[in-house]
């Protein structure tokens, strides 16, 4: 989703977390003329987050330049923003930097409860880069159900990468077939929280090296799948393999129709529609394309047309790749965007 300003209007946002997905936030951000980072909060040394932000593993050298003076990271376009250390939101004064909003991007703080705490220390609206661990005010997925978004809505979760690409799949697919069920596997590119060495953690298989192995893991997609999707409410389940790859991630979904007979040339035919109804969000390839070619893209999900395939009795494959940080980095931003347009009453326009 492209946001186009129509006016000088800039959002202010404070940042917690200056982790993988709040590095990518911020350099989505520094390539954004409505939206500023005043504020970022992170247990790291400034002068270490400054060095990942400039020098990625993943994403290489920063395109703009980031300049650390003392506690200050000073963009060229004059835009800075203060680092300082918080444990929890509860620490943060947010009330002393005039922020529209928060995006907490530390993956720890998904609670009703903690989420709370950044509203009572200042911040009018709180955004969490993870899905919510119980009922807030809305799990938002672009493209999907953010045309429900009110401006009541303090408490909201952007989701995570592998719900967006579900999402996204089913919802196109439901508008062009009748689906009985269906079932995903996130083939998912391993994360920080994963050991690059066994060690004791908080389960037995992600206490195995990250490095060396392919990890079966639960998934928290299909929970919220029903609330997003109320027609696969009970009828949508899933898991997760962690691979040995930094980045670069595929869902596969297996569904059923119910009635038989649907071609692979009709499915990939629908993405192909779907994909020019919402080409920021949502591609489609023809090319026999691998984990790392998906690195750095912006779509929530790239349909793999090579990869469809049909039974006679009504069920099917599909497959879609996602970069799992950086598409995702992107989603936040439309979402912040996306409230910010209905307090702003309509300043905002959005094109796809």
């Amino acid at each position: 989703m492209v946001i186009v300003s129509t006016s000088n209007h800039r959002i202010k946002v404070g940042l917690m977390g200056f982790g993988r997905i709040g590095r990518n936030f911020y350099r989505l951000v520094a390539e954004s003329e409505s939206v500023e980072i005043v504020a970022i909060s992170d247990l790291g040394r400034p002068d270490i987050l400054h060095y990942l932000l400039q020098r990625d593993s993943i994403h290489g050298t920063f395109s703009s330049t980031a300049n650390l003076d003392g506690n200050m990271l000073k963009l060229d376009d004059g835009s800075q923003a203060k680092m300082f250390s918080a444990v929890e939101p509860k620490d943060v004064p947010w009330n002393d930097f005039d922020i529209d909003v928060v995006i907490d991007a530390t993956g720890k703080y998904t609670t009703r409860a903690q989420m709370q705490q950044h509203i009572d220390s200042g911040a009018p609206r709180v955004i969490i880069s993870s899905l919510p661990s119980d009922e807030i005010d809305r799990v938002v997925i672009i493209g999907v159900n953010d045309g429900d978004i009110t401006a009541e809505d303090r408490l909201i979760s952007a989701g995570s990468s592998t719900t967006h690409a579900a999402a996204l799949l089913l919802a196109a697919l439901s508008s062009h077939f009748d689906i009985e069920r269906a079932m995903m596997t996130s083939v998912h590119a391993f994360t920080s929280d994963q050991p690059l060495q066994d060690v004791a953690g908080k389960d037995f298989r992600r206490s195995r090296s990250a490095a060396e192995n392919i990890i079966p893991n639960e998934s928290p997609t299909p929970r919220w799948i029903g609330t997003i999707l109320p027609q696969f409410a009970d009828r949508f389940e899933g898991m997760t393999l962690n691979v040995p790859v930094a980045d670069g991630s595929y869902i596969d979904l297996t569904f059923r129709f119910t009635q038989p007979g649907t071609t692979v040339e009709q499915i990939n035919s629908a993405m192909e529609t779907e994909a020019a109804r919402i080409p920021d969000i949502l591609a489609v390839t023809a090319d026999p394309i691998v984990s790392s070619d998906i690195i750095g893209d912006t779509h929530s999900v790239v349909f793999d047309q090579q990869a469809t395939m049909v039974t006679q009795r009504g069920m099917a494959k599909i497959i879609g790749w996602y970069d799992n940080g950086w598409g995702h980095a992107a989603r936040i931003l439309d979402t912040l965007k996306a409230y910010d347009r209905l307090e702003a009453g309509g300043h905002h326009e959005s094109r796809h």
